[in-house]
């Protein structure tokens, strides 16, 4: 596949995954579906579950059922969720956004590396990689597991740094949601907030810590070649 080389003096482009890297939504809907059409419930309607997903499975349970973290019923709804998501992960239905994969294409060309920084627990974020064939391109993945602390906290992105061996001053972080921005910042890393994300319909990326802002995922490449530090 022919892909261009990026001019940029970026050494490495990190991203967040549900929300930014991929758009995970449908396969969260069909889960959710799954589990309340068995209980006879009605189901959440689509765009209230996308503006959901980046807040995590704890928040899609209590979308769904009204439920709060205490709440005697929570932890069972959750593991539900979280069995019925492995499976359905198997026939995935998630994608790249549009242009993720020209410029994953570009960044390889360029002999720029990548890698995938998540709050999603790295039994998900692995089989969701492998089954998009991304995981053997990716770089370096950290998820919860690898880490003390997780986002907002900077340490994820310090190890992936550490581990693509590049410099946090030219490191680049998409996210699409504040506390990305916020890791981001705090890591001394540029920060990108993909407002095309799970973005809840009050919430303005304007508002995040973030140095630059992108409407779609087609605009990052333009954007990295603006980033040549002449």
């Amino acid at each position: 596949m022919n892909s261009e080389k990026l001019q940029t003096g970026i050494e490495c482009v990190l991203f967040d995954l549900d929300g930014t890297l991929v758009d995970t939504a449908a396969d969260f809907r069909h889960v959710l579906d799954r589990m309340l059409t068995g209980e006879g419930r009605p189901l959440v309607p689509p765009d209230r579950i996308h503006q959901t997903v980046s807040d995590g499975a704890r928040a899609l349970v209590r979308l769904a059922y009204a439920l709060e973290d205490q709440d005697e019923e929570f932890e069972p709804r959750l593991q539900q969720l979280l069995d019925f998501y492995f499976e359905q992960l198997q026939r995935t239905e998630a994608l790249p956004y549009p242009g993720i994969l020209e410029l994953l294409n570009s960044l390889d060309a360029s002999d720029i590396p990548w890698g995938v920084v998540t709050n999603k627990p790295e039994k998900y974020s692995l089989r969701l990689l492998q089954n998009l064939e991304l995981l053997d391109r990716c770089g370096t993945l950290i998820c919860p597991e690898h880490v003390d602390n997780r986002k907002p906290d900077p340490e994820p992105l310090i190890l992936a740094c550490q581990q693509l061996g590049c410099s946090t001053e030219r490191t680049v972080y998409i996210g699409d949601h504040q506390r990305d921005m916020q890791a981001a910042r705090n890591a001394d890393i540029i920060a990108v907030a993909a407002a095309y994300g799970y973005l809840g319909p009050d919430v303005r990326a304007e508002d995040w810590p973030a140095d630059f802002i992108i409407r779609s995922a087609g605009d990052l490449a333009g954007l990295l070649t603006i980033l040549k530090f002449a």
